[in-house]
Parts: C-alpha cells; structure tokens; sequence
C-alpha cells in the first residue's frame, strides 16, 4: 500500500525503519526555522510601520504587512509535502485582470489572503517554538542519551559522562545501559515526532487549505459554469427561432401563395378542390409554426424587450390583464427570456385553472433585483404539487439564483411573484 501521509505510517509495524520519522523529524525542524525567521520579519515591519505610522508610506507597510501571509503559506504547502502527499493547492482566486493593481485588490478582498495572515501570526508567535520543544524532547535528548559512551570516552576520558547534565556515570556498563535505554526513547521519540508533525500539517493544511475553502471553489465554478449553460441555452433558443422565422416560415409562406395562385387558376373540378384543401393545410402549418416560434423564443422580446412581450402575452390571454411595468433598462437575455416564460405560464394557468375576471402584471427593478408580480381574482388554491407547471416555474428561477413565492388561499385572490437578481442595461448604451 503507497502511504499518503504520516497517520498511516506510524499505524504500520515498519514505521521505526522507515524514513518517516526522519521526515517529521526534517518537518518540525525546518518549521521551527521558518516560524522563527517569519516571526523577526513580522517584528521589523511592525517596528517599522510603527513608525512610519504618520506619514503616507506607512500605507503600503500596511498592505505589505497584510500580505504576508502568502509567502508563508506558499512555504508552508511546500512543505507539507514532507509528511503528507496529498495536494495541498491554495485558493486565490485569478486577478479579473493583469497588473499590480487588480491583484492587490483581489487579493486584499478574499478571505483567503486574511486566513493566511492568521496561520502566519499563530506560526511566528506559537506554532514554531511547539516544533522547537518537540524536537529536542523527540529527538536531541534521546540522541544525546544514546551518545553516553561517546561522550565518555571523548569527553570524560573513560572515568565519566553526564547524561543530559542531570546525572553521572562511571562505569562502562553503565553507560552502555544508558545508550539501549537512549534508544528505546529514540523509538519513542519517533512516535512523537510523527505524532506532532501529523497534528501540525493537520492545522496547516486546515487554515490555508482547508476543504471547505475547495468546496467553495467548486461551488462557484458550477455557478459560472451553470451560467454559461444557461446563456448558451438561450443563444441556441434564438438561434432556432431565427432559423425557422427565416427559414422554414418564409418557405411555408412562399408554398401557401403557390398553392393560393395555383387553385386560382385551376379550373372548377377535383383539381381544385384538392389545391384548396392545399392550401388550408399550408395555412394551418403556417400558423402553428408561427406559433411553435412564438414559445420558443418570441422575436418581440428580442427586439423590444420584456415589456413589449409581457404585454404583447397579456393581449393574447383570454383573462383581461393590466400591465404595469417599471423598467429603466433591459437585464441580461437569460433573466429576460425567464422573466418573460414565468409570466406567460402564468398566465396560462390563470386562463386554464383560475377562473378569474381580471389579472394583473406589475413589476420593476430595486435593489439590484428584477421583481414581476401576477395577481388575479380567481378561486385560489393554486397547488404546485397538482401540475401546474409551478414546480417547473421554480426550478427555472433556481437556475438564476432567483426566488420564486405563490400566494394562493382558498377562495382567492393568487399572487405570484417572482425576483432575479441583475443589473439592468440602459437602452441605447449598452452600460450598465
């Protein structure tokens, strides 16, 4: 089995012979390095900023200060890679644009950069003297234990050695006693070490790359990529409906007046009555497709907007329905094309379900969100588990982080309404 991390070489019998002590033993010493030189360079630009703290170059110390931590957990995900295999990737996101600025300012606003500052504050003031007291308990006293006869034929000129300069031995026998008993603590102490190495990268990896910082990369990943699917499924819409008005509409419309000139000039007989029957059947399929275009994506709010087609729906609606709208500008095609759907199912449901008399359309844009409203006057009990199309309604919402809230008590009156989140595009200029 390939051993991802320390945890699981120490729970083998093998762990003492292999090189993963000496590798915690390698990551707690160049942590206690590393701590101790973050901690003298936080102390020079603190003293520094400090200062300077009256006058405008103790600004940029400031920021300089801030983004320190970035090195130090560039260093610190390095060197996990001592004891633990796994990746360990940071979580900046990419400047929206290159140059000195956009980076600055991407990083001093995520999380991230803040995040860091605090593992390197906890690493300099801490952390790396843990690692400190933990290498020489592990590792220098039992070494120096085990060096007994060393030091007692070197130093002690064979008569005697101080173990640890707590106790004296003298005899020969002793001292080698002392040396098998230095390395059962090096045993020990290689447990130890693998122990606060582990606990350690743990924290490390905890603060500066912690799963919850990928899941939230994920998560807006998937929303850019569901946005993406979502303009691209709108341009493909338009593409359809663009290709059949011009398309396959104007060749309907081109057979139905050949047809009309043709049973014009056929003569009274079965000829002509079959070029009428013709040519009815050419005006029925000119109208469905008319129709068929009309849902997939009408060409009066591509043109015009969402309030010429929520009115252009309203005039098509069997139930008399108000329109008032409020809207400066026009937000993006996929917030349009599903603003303007909602309502036309809407509407539907109240011509199919409601009974009503009369219905309104209401809406506008505040707060950086587009709301649309439908009321009407019908019976009510509207239930999106019944097969309304609701639930479909709700789900199209979702898909641009818009709300979607129905109102309907027995007896009336329904209220729907609907909310995106979006900018809207001044008519004219294309800013927003």
């Amino acid at each position: 089995m390939h051993l991802r991390n320390v945890w699981q070489a120490m729970s083998r019998p093998g762990f003492l012979l292999s090189a993963w002590p000496w590798r915690s033993a390698a990551y707690l010493l160049t942590g206690a390095v590393t701590g101790a030189a973050a901690l003298v360079v936080l102390v020079v630009l603190a003293a520094v900023c400090g200062v300077l703290t009256l006058v405008l170059v103790g600004l940029p110390l400031l920021v300089l200060v801030a983004l320190s931590g970035i090195p130090v957990a560039a260093v610190e995900r390095r060197r996990l890679r001592l004891i633990d295999r796994d990746p360990a990737p940071g979580r900046h996101r990419v400047p929206a644009a290159p140059g000195l600025r956009p980076w600055l300012t991407t990083r001093l606003r995520e999380p991230v950069t803040w995040r860091e500052l605090g593992y390197t504050l906890l690493f300099a003031g801490l952390l790396w003297p843990v690692d400190a007291v933990a290498i020489v308990v592990a590792l220098f006293l039992p070494l120096s234990v085990v060096a007994t006869p060393l030091l007692m034929a070197t130093v002690g000129d064979g008569e005697e050695a101080k173990v640890l300069k707590q106790w004296t031995v003298t005899t020969w026998p002793t001292a080698f006693g002392t040396a098998v008993l230095g390395l059962l603590l090096l045993g020990l102490g290689a447990y130890l070490l693998g122990a606060a190495a582990g606990a350690r990268a743990g924290l490390a990896r905890l603060l500066i790359s912690s799963p919850e910082g990928e899941l939230g990369a994920k998560v807006d990943e998937l929303a850019r990529s569901r946005a993406r699917l979502v303009d691209a499924f709108e341009a493909e819409r338009r593409r359809i409906e663009r290709d059949l008005h011009d398309g396959a509409q104007q060749r309907l419309v081109a057979l139905s007046m050949t047809l009309g000139l043709a049973r014009l000039d056929a003569p009274p007989g079965p000829l002509a009555d079959q070029l009428t029957k013709a040519h009815g059947e050419a005006g029925k399929a000119l109208a469905e497709l008319r129709e068929l275009i009309h849902g997939i994506h009408p060409k009066v709010l591509t043109d015009y907007g969402l309030h010429a087609a929520v009115t252009d729906a309203a005039d098509l609606c069997v139930v008399p329905v108000d329109v008032d709208l409020e809207l400066p500008g026009r937000p993006s095609a996929a917030v349009e094309a599903a603003a303007y759907f909602v309502v036309c199912e809407a509407l539907a449901n109240v011509a199919k379900h409601s009974g009503a008399e009369r219905a309104q359309v209401s809406g506008g844009h505040r707060d950086g969100m587009l709301f649309l409203e439908l009321r009407d006057d019908g019976r009510g009990g509207a239930d999106p588990s019944a097969g309304s199309g609701l639930t479909g309604l709700a789900d199209r919402v979702s898909v641009l982080d818009g709300r979607l809230a129905l109102t309907s008590p027995p007896g009336g009156p329904t209220l729907l309404r609907v909310e995106f989140p979006c900018e809207l595009t001044r008519a004219g200029d294309g800013s927003a």
